[in-house]
This record gives structure tokens, sequence and C-alpha cells, in this order.
């Protein structure tokens, strides 16, 4: 039985609809006032809120507002219940969040039709979330428990002969050993933070608010965080003479943490699918009202079929190349393209040049 908020400040007006609900067998509660309601909404987790515009000490958008900004009330369907309908007063709704204007007085039939057509989209994505959800678990099921074990076998395997050999070892063999076991610890943190990050992009994916709110987020100076971060990737691999820098700067309306943990990933499949000595080149610059950032190298590549079948858990290749992780890098950027409408794009000759694209509108 879905529960139905109603916030109303007139007695009658509200009364009417909540008997109209318990006679259409909905579970409904009214609040007298935008505080109440807000306080009600927290606790009751309503699946659809009826909200009047004009009341007193927090009118209706000063409620939106407050649910918007709240993880646990963010996506709860909202419609508006207004004797005020003109374009201003829609436009500002809109913006905030709300789902639907219905001007009063209404008829019942109007009522319920508007609440039944958003509980129906809501209920969509519900199942949309849950098809994603489902597919990252068996995706996981299926790459993690091997995943794990390869730089976990190396971090054990490593610590036994330190434990087993110490006093046969020679100072320069440990501090080997030693080091090859951080090198299988930083694997696997990475394994493990970027199996983390995909399944929260997938989250939010299936989360329409927090989608607009992520693209409206603006990052001042792409330059700075691609700078910094191409040149962090360059120094980890030991191969600050191979990086190649044009930028230029130019705000970009993405998240900085994503726009980061884009060039990181892309950096570091350049750096790691091409050979020490060879170029890595880094570009940016303002295409047909979109930003581009392109990133290339002169490794190994990949064939167009590779290409059409990238994916999250998808590697290439295994038994020729050592893979390093899980082949999630490129679909974590996809995702993050995806999510700020955008577009990631690879061109490559395979054992020539690889150059991967990734487009954000202005």
């Amino acid at each position: 039985m879905p529960k139905i908020l109603v916030i109303e400040d007139d007695e009658l007006i509200r009364e009417n609809i909540l008997e109209l609900l318990d006679a259409e067998e909905f579970e409904a509660v009214g609040a007298e006032n935008g505080n109440i309601g807000v306080k009600l909404a927290t606790q009751n987790q309503p699946d659809l809120i009826l909200c009047d515009v004009m009341m007193p000490e927090l009118d209706g958008y000063g409620v939106l507002a407050a649910l918007r900004s709240q993880p646990l009330t963010a996506t709860i369907p909202f419609i508006f219940l207004t004797a005020r309908a003109d374009k201003s007063d829609t436009r500002k709704g809109m913006e905030l969040g709300a789902d639907d204007y219905i001007p009063k007085p209404c008829t019942a039939e109007e009522l319920l039709n508007a609440i039944a057509i958003r509980l129906k989209k809501q209920a969509i994505i519900n199942q949309q979330a849950e098809i994603k959800l489902d597919e990252l678990r068996r995706n996981i099921t299926r790459s993690l428990p091997h995943e794990l074990r390869t730089p976990l076998n190396g971090i054990l395997g490593f610590t036994e002969m330190l434990i087993s050999e110490y006093d046969y070892l020679e100072p320069s063999e440990i501090q080997e050993i030693v080091e090859r076991i951080r090198a299988s610890g930083k694997r696997l943190d990475r394994l493990i933070v970027n199996f983390l990050i995909y399944a929260e992009l997938e989250l939010l994916a299936a989360n329409p608010q927090q989608v607009k709110i992520l693209r409206n987020t603006l990052v001042s100076s792409a330059e700075a965080v691609i700078g910094e971060q191409t040149l962090q990737q360059a120094r980890q691999e030991k191969r600050e003479a191979d990086l190649q820098l044009d930028l230029k700067d130019f705000a970009v309306p993405m998240a900085a943490v994503w726009l980061n943990k884009a060039v990181e990933e892309l950096t570091s499949n350049a750096f790691k699918f091409s050979e020490p000595g060879t170029p890595v080149s880094i570009q940016t610059s303002v295409e047909n009202n979109r930003f581009m950032l392109s990133v290339s190298n002169k490794g190994r590549g990949m064939t167009p079929e590779q290409i059409a079948k990238l994916g999250a858990y998808m590697q290439f290749e295994r038994k020729i190349y050592e893979q390093q992780g899980s082949g999630l890098g490129l679909s974590i950027v996809k995702q993050i393209a995806k999510l700020h409408s955008g577009e990631l794009k690879i061109e490559s000759i395979p054992n020539q040049e690889t150059t991967v694209f990734l487009f954000i509108p202005l």
C-alpha cells in the first residue's frame, strides 16, 4: 500500500484529500505546515508527497529544498498543489526538483491520475535500479574473487618467503621482497577502490536527482586538475620524460573528483600499456561546444572488436599479457562521461597508436 504525505495548511482541503486517498486504499498522512511536513517525510519515508506552495513558516519551495538536500528524501516524488501556476512559479519548482504541479481546485480524477503517473514512473526507476544492482552483483561475484586473489597471493607468497628464508637472505634481497609486497598491496588497494567506485557510479546513474546535482557542479580550472594528476601518474611509473602535455584551461561542468578519476584511469592505462621511452600525450580543447580530453600512447592498442566489447570486468588477451587490475578503468571513465551527458571514444591501430577521447558538453 503506497504511503502518501499531504502537506497543506488549509484544514478542509487537507482532510478532503486524506479522505479521498483513504478511500482509494492509500496510506495517507497529513501535515498542517511545512516544518511538520519535512519532519514527517524524514521519519516516515513516504512514496509520494503532495504539498501546498503558499504556507506560513515554511512554504512549499522551502519544503522541497529541504527534502532534496537530504539523501533519505531526495528522490521521493513531489507534487505541488497550488492556486498559483504561472510560468515563473512552475519554473522555480521544477528547478528545485518538483515532479508535477496540480492547480487548485482540482477534481478527484485529476489528483488521482497525477499520483498514479508519478508512482508508476518511480516504480520503473526503482525497477531499473534493481536490475543494474543485480547485474553488478553478478559481475562482482564472477570477477572479484579471482582479481583479489592475484595480488593477495603475491603478498602471501612473498611474506612466506621472507619468513622462511630470512636468515639466508641478503639485505638487498629482503628489500626487493618488501618492495614486491608493497607493490602487490598497492595493486590490491587500487582494485578494491575501483570496485567501490564503479558500484558508486552505478548507484548514481540510477538516481536522477543525484545526476542532476552532479551535472550542475563545475571545475573552474580543468588544466590544474589534469596537469597535477597526469604528472603524478608519470612519476609513479618513472616516466616523466615520456609525458607530453598540451593543456588549455577551461571551466568544465564536472565534479573535480570525477574529472580527477577519469584522468587518473586514462593516464594510468596509457602508461601501463606502452613501453618506457615512448610518448604519452595529453591534450585538451573545446570543439562544437564540448570539452575534449584526449590521451594517446604508442602501445599495443585494441582491435575494433575489443573496443565494441568494452565493459566492466572485461579483460582482453589475458593469456598473452599480464593484466594489472580488473579492466575496470575504462568502464569507470565511460560511466563518468555518461553521468555528465558526455561520451568516451576510442581510436586505435593495434601495435601502433591508441587515443582515448573524453567529451563533456559545456
